[in-house]
């Protein structure tokens, strides 16, 4: 009987460990729940990935779309699609109506960086506790979460919310220029939004801030002439430009908050010719508001000290997203967050930025939304080789967004 007893309590305690330890205040039956649920998360995130949708990928995307819609409304929401302003995919918006007093909405992309046909050399695979596949953390992972726990939620049946909105994006990876203006709209009628961007595996992370974006263009206009037998004629546009950029590769430094890196350029059509017109565009990202017309100021201040004579030399910046900067009633949201996960002996970090760029920028645009970054898996190699999950992470990201959801939503 001693030895049996004992044999017992060995077994609760190995079963106990094997789930981690659990705390006080935990919710019991939502953490079974999502236990139960990753298998069904597991499928989910296989499903995703073996639909190829790259940002450019129309049928593909129009293939998530179709997998995503069907799953929102699987969820009882009622469901429309958006064409982007720009771009070959659509936005899909799901809603629901609730009992309670606050607007919620959750937000991923259905895109991916990774062109047609990577599966052939980058399979979808399980190896121990990482499961690869191009997209399953950014951005096929966050769909899954959302997707995952509002079904733990709905039969747990819960509906403590005025209005829930889900939104997936399909051009996420290019800057979400044609579907930005929407998520932005839509962030405007919400009290919270909770976006969900892939975390690293270790530490796991809340997001409280994320870089706004910005192409910048320099364009060079000189005069051509023969290269050979009259270079002296024309004015050398290449040269000209290969100063500026030289010139202003740090000027940024000048400008706190914003960063610029020089990454692509042009000039000439043919050998012997002193080429007429160069251009090069860089990548700007910013952490303050007023970054692009700052830096755009000391652009052009610089570009005025010329090497070549009689060239011209014009800067232009596109604006892409903003800046996602948590606000203070955010940041005491995020210590929610990382309560939560203390309920399942598990650490959260809060994070100010990474020097990425998320559609958290869009979403918080109004000012109006307490807005956070990162409720997805848990992961690495985004945009690389052999991007994966850890599915240690699957149970306590799925009982993450879960009582976030719920505490919210009940928020004063």
């Amino acid at each position: 009987m001693r030895r049996t007893l004992l044999s017992t309590l060995l077994a609760l305690a190995i079963t106990g460990a094997s789930h981690g330890a659990v705390a006080a205040g935990v919710n019991a039956p939502l953490l079974d729940a999502a236990r139960k649920a990753e298998p069904a998360v597991i499928e989910t995130l296989k499903s995703m990935v073996l639909i190829e949708s790259g940002s450019s990928d129309a049928a593909g995307l129009a293939r998530m779309a179709d997998y995503t819609e069907g799953r929102l409304k699987a969820l009882g929401m009622s469901t429309e699609r958006k064409q982007g302003t720009t771009g070959p995919g659509s936005i899909v918006i799901g809603s629901l109506a609730g009992t309670g007093s606050k607007r919620l909405m959750l937000i991923a992309h259905m895109d991916t960086v990774y062109p047609t046909g990577t599966l052939a050399t980058q399979p979808y695979k399980v190896e121990g506790n990482r499961i690869y596949g191009p997209g399953i953390a950014d951005d096929k992972g966050g769909i899954a979460v959302i997707l995952h726990a509002l079904q733990l939620l709905k039969d747990a049946g819960w509906r403590d919310y005025s209005k829930l909105t889900v939104a997936f994006n399909a051009d996420e990876e290019i800057g979400s220029i044609g579907s930005g203006d929407l998520i932005a709209s839509l962030g405007a009628e919400q009290d919270y939004v909770l976006s969900s961007e892939p975390s690293p595996a270790q530490p796991e992370i809340v997001l409280l801030g994320a870089s706004g974006t910005g192409t910048v263009t320099l364009k060079v206009q000189g005069r051509s002439a023969h290269a050979g037998a009259a270079p002296e004629l024309g004015r050398n546009a290449l040269i000209e430009l290969s100063h500026q950029l030289v010139q202003t590769r740090d000027v940024a430094k000048s400008v706190p908050g914003t960063q610029l890196n020089w990454t692509v350029s042009q000039a000439g059509q043919v050998r012997n010719q002193i080429p007429e017109a160069a251009v090069a565009t860089g990548d700007m990202r910013l952490t303050v508001p007023d970054g692009f017309e700052k830096l755009e100021a000391a652009l052009k201040e610089k570009v005025q000290n010329r090497l070549v004579p009689d060239t011209q030399t014009t800067v232009s910046i596109e604006r892409g997203r903003p800046p996602f900067v948590a606000s203070p009633a955010a940041r005491e949201v995020a210590k929610k967050a990382q309560e939560i996960y203390g309920e399942i002996d598990r650490k959260l970090t809060l994070v100010d930025n990474t020097g990425g760029a998320t559609d958290a920028g869009f979403a918080a645009k109004s000012g109006k939304a307490i807005v956070l970054e990162s409720f997805g898996l848990g992961g690495a190699g985004y945009h690389a080789r052999d991007e994966y999950i850890v599915t240690d992470t699957i149970v306590p990201r799925l009982y993450l967004m879960s009582r976030m959801l719920q505490e919210v939503a009940q928020a004063k």
